[in-house]
């Protein structure tokens, strides 16, 4: 079985987050593997033990990318592709990113692709579809169970609190939600394997992709921090003047009446 993982580089939300001139100030920030793709990537590796194969882990960035790949091949995929755009993109976005792996996903032999539900970063949830749309492929998203029997598959959908069991057909893409699985650490010697184990580097030339084919549809104006939340107020009085009170402050304070 040929899977494919679509893996994202971001920063990780744990860190204290800088805004600069309404952007996110990177220095010194800790990046990581999109958690939402380490649910994907664990997937992936017990899909292959079971049913045999071998997982290639797909990212679009530059070289830093480098270093989350290698730890999503010290967890246990096979191989790794950069598809290095540093000096290709100023800008990009989903579309930039789909189109992409698009392009070389359509080279290979895909049996099953595999990407988080949404990157912490952007929470877009867009690329994972976008790639199944363009390779013409059926996709299932936000899924927490995964069975394959042959070219079948049954998939067990979250749909806000709730479940959804779907059946289709391989080749297929699915996005990992929470609750799929717990990813794995990387052991000592997963991590002494991933630096011999393949890690191909391409250019948009190696897809025969130019700027303009992969030119962002979206552009982020700005980016800021929720405001600071106020402290609350604790009404006093008799019940009948508090409640008045209240409706009055919900009128023309927050708005909501």
């Amino acid at each position: 079985m040929n899977i494919y993982v679509l893996l994202k580089r971001t920063f990780d939300t744990e860190e204290k987050i800088v805004i600069s001139n309404g952007e996110i100030n990177e220095d010194g920030a800790e990046f990581i593997i999109n958690p939402y793709d380490e649910y994907a990537v664990e997937e992936a590796i017990q899909i292959r033990d079971e049913h045999g194969g071998e997982i290639t882990v797909v990212t679009v960035g530059g070289e830093e990318s480098e270093k989350e790949l290698r730890t999503a091949l010290a967890m246990g995929c096979d191989k790794a592709v950069l598809i290095n755009t540093e000096e290709d993109l100023e800008e990009s976005d989903q579309y930039s990113t789909a189109k992409i792996i698009a392009e070389y996903l359509k080279e290979q032999e895909v049996d099953l692709i595999l990407a988080g539900n949404v990157a912490i970063d952007s929470g877009s949830g867009q690329v994972g579809p976008r790639v199944a749309e363009i390779l013409g492929m059926p996709y299932v998203t936000t899924i927490t169970k995964l069975d394959i029997d042959g070219n079948k598959a049954t998939v067990v959908r979250d749909v806000e609190g709730d479940s959804e069991i779907i059946e289709t057909t391989l080749p297929l893409l699915i996005t990992a939600q929470q609750g799929l699985n717990e990813p794995r650490y990387p052991s000592l010697p997963g991590i002494m394997k991933a630096k011999k184990k393949p890690l191909e580097e391409l250019e948009l030339d190696d897809l025969d992709l130019d700027e303009d084919d992969v030119a962002p549809k979206t552009k982020t104006i700005e980016i800021y921090l929720p405001p600071k939340k106020e402290a609350g107020k604790i009404l006093a009085g008799d019940i009948p003047d508090q409640v008045k009170e209240l409706v009055s402050l919900l009128h023309s304070e927050a708005k909501v009446l």
